[in-house]
């Protein structure tokens, strides 16, 4: 059946999320306050931001667990209490942050079971190959080890083959091996042309997997882009990072070739710079000449972590 056009806003070929004004208010809490967003078919999208950002309502909003209070929302070109939402809910996936399994079943049975969920799907077979669980098919539940049983749940988020993956926090208290796993399998099916949509504290996590990141809090977005433009504008590439004894003012080292902006926490500096090969030596010059003596020095690329810090870090939060 063609759906009418209060269905479609968009072209759903080029978009499979679509946010206009979306808000959710609660009392005086602005969970989400007029956020704009399209997220395209076959990208990953991260949803980054402290604790009580608005991150997790407006996944819930996509994934049509809550309703807005205002605004358009449209996913894979659909709207939610607009036709058969239980037929829709098909075609997407949503794995959380831990996921209740039956202990006793093996990893096998339980995405057999998974599977009997819906109407069509991919094979149990193909979906343990996929998450990389051919040795623990016979396992039951309650043996596997914490980075097992996460690639456990998002195989049983794929078995109904969906278009687009709804991943919240999935590798949040994984160790590096299991953690670098999980991603691998998310990104099989992003390379198959799956749409995913994950929220995440880790900056690592997001700068392999995503495309495209929002950074979000009180509601609203600070900053959407691609993770090297958002690095990018922070005005440095590379980070200094060094401890100073008394004597160094935060003046002389604004002053500092290629420095682009500059922090003193009670003698802890950081420099964001252009190129470390221009300031450094400057630096080390300057601390000579005051006869000064450098407790720590650090240099390193700047992360997305240093955007983030610098969007919704402790003064954000506290206001």
């Amino acid at each position: 059946m063609e759906k009418s056009s209060s269905e479609i806003l968009t072209d759903p070929v080029g978009a499979a999320v679509v946010c206009r004004a979306v808000k959710k208010y609660y009392g005086e809490v602005k969970a989400v306050d007029g956020v704009e967003l399209e997220v395209r078919l076959g990208e990953c999208f991260g949803l980054l931001g402290p604790n009580g950002a608005g991150k997790t309502t407006l996944v819930e909003i996509l994934e049509g667990l809550t309703r807005s209070d205002s605004g358009v929302v449209e996913v894979l070109g659909y709207q939610w209490g607009k036709g058969d939402d239980r037929a829709f809910r098909d075609r997407i996936a949503v794995q959380l942050q831990e996921t209740q399994l039956a202990d006793k079943l093996t990893v096998a049975e339980t995405i057999r079971l998974f599977r009997s969920f819906f109407r069509r799907g991919r094979s149990v077979e193909a979906v343990i190959r996929d998450a990389g669980l051919e040795e623990k098919r016979n396992e039951r539940v309650y043996q596997l080890s914490g980075g097992t049983k996460q690639r456990l749940a998002l195989a049983c988020a794929l078995v109904s083959d969906p278009e687009l993956l709804f991943l919240d926090e999935p590798t949040t208290g994984l160790d590096p091996q299991a953690r670098s796993r999980v991603w691998e399998v998310v990104e099989k099916f992003k390379s198959a042309g799956g749409t995913v949509m994950l929220t995440t504290h880790y900056m690592e996590e997001a700068a392999r997997l995503c495309d495209r990141v929002a950074i979000m809090d009180h509601g609203k977005f600070l900053a959407l882009g691609t993770p090297a433009a958002l690095v990018e504008s922070l005005g440095g590439r590379e980070i200094i990072e060094f401890t100073a004894r008394d004597g160094l003012e935060l003046d002389a080292v604004r002053g500092l070739p290629g420095v682009k902006s500059a922090a003193d926490n009670n003698g802890n500096f950081s420099l964001k710079v252009s190129a470390i090969n221009d300031t450094l030596p400057a630096l080390m010059s300057l601390v000579e000449q005051k006869g000064l003596r450098l407790v720590k020095l650090v240099t390193r690329p700047a992360t997305l972590e240093d955007v983030f810090m610098a969007l919704a870090g402790g003064k954000l939060r506290e206001e």
